[in-house]
């Protein structure tokens, strides 16, 4: 089964976009969800100066962060299938999963313990260890639609501060195509994610 790797940013919970997406892209075979930090994940941030957190502390609660998103997602979109391990992942059979982050992440060596390390790099992360041929970012509304083979690159992206800073790293690991979208861009919507076929009248 080929996966595409749709990571939600956390921002579209604070715009209402992100349950009508999640409900829209639990009807897509082989898609894979990934869930921003949201509100979540702002919180850590909040919280690290006051309580004086180190950055590897944050890290780890920003993952359980995203953890907690996955579960308000599967409350929002019953049908998606929760994957913890790269196996829950094949188990799901081509249906659309959505990943709950902290069991594959949590202690990962090979994922710096920083705030350079957001949901975009960890997304891309899970689409090179599941060889997906796709991933796309949904970014807030307004966000400009962007892909990685149109001249455009990820460290452009970046520095223009639409991804985080290891994502070009992450993004050099990666062998498919990587897409930003904004939530709003229904155009590019309709053509990544097409709605399924309806049974024709008799």
């Amino acid at each position: 089964m080929a996966f595409h790797v749709v990571k939600l940013g956390g921002s579209l919970e604070r715009c209402g976009d992100i349950r009508s997406l999640a409900d829209r892209l639990a009807r897509r075979p082989g898609v894979v969800i990934v869930p921003g930090g949201g509100r979540f994940a702002d919180a850590v941030r909040t919280a690290q100066d006051p309580l004086g957190l180190s950055d590897r502390a944050c890290h780890a609660m920003a993952i359980l962060a995203m953890e907690q998103m996955a579960h308000a997602l599967a409350d929002c979109a019953p049908a998606l299938v929760p994957c913890r391990t790269l196996d829950d992942f094949e188990a799901a059979s081509g249906r659309a999963a959505l990943w709950f982050p902290a069991t594959l992440l949590l202690g990962a060596a090979d994922i710096s313990e920083s705030w350079d390390v957001t949901s975009d790099s960890l997304a891309c992360w899970l689409a090179t260890r599941l060889a997906a041929p796709r991933l796309t970012l949904v970014k807030a509304p307004g966000a400009p639609v962007r892909d990685s083979v149109s001249g455009d690159s990820p460290a452009d992206w970046s520095a223009r501060g639409v991804v985080d800073r290891a994502f070009p790293a992450f993004a050099a690991r990666f062998r498919g195509i990587i897409r930003l979208v904004a939530a709003d861009a229904a155009p590019a919507l309709d053509q990544l994610f097409p709605s399924p076929p309806t049974a024709s009248a008799a």
